[in-house]
């Protein structure tokens, strides 16, 4: 699972979360960190990304994503604390396959985490 958020508070969270699920996630802090995992790791079995972050944001990662075949299957999760709508809308438009926004509650994130997963195991 890859994470991808610079605010240290909710990768911590969410990597006690995933961990606790039995994840082993892979954090990095911002988008191009993410984005030079990707150009070499295609096994990823989900990857979640901020909207904001330095260098490039979750979603030109997610778009991205859709410019390569082999990493079109990794269902993907925006969360942000943009307010925005367009933001959401945005999203979806370059393939997120969910959106959370900031804050959520930790049940909150596991939910849409197990539908992730679930999305997953759909699309085989």
């Amino acid at each position: 699972m890859l994470v991808a958020d610079d605010d240290p508070i909710i990768r911590r969270l969410i990597t006690s979360i995933l961990t606790q699920a039995g994840c082993t996630p892979v954090v990095v802090t911002d988008g191009r960190e993410a984005y030079r995992l990707l150009q070499t790791d295609s096994n990823f079995k989900a990857a979640i990304f901020d909207m904001v972050m330095p260098c490039l944001n979750g979603l030109d990662v997610i778009r991205y994503m859709h410019t390569e075949k082999r990493l079109m299957r990794i269902p993907t999760m925006m969360i942000t604390s943009e307010r925005d709508i367009s933001v959401m809308t945005n999203s979806f438009a370059a393939g997120a396959t969910f959106f959370l926004p900031k804050p959520f509650t930790p049940n909150q994130f596991q939910t849409t985490l197990a539908m992730l997963f679930n999305s997953r195991v759909a699309a085989k």
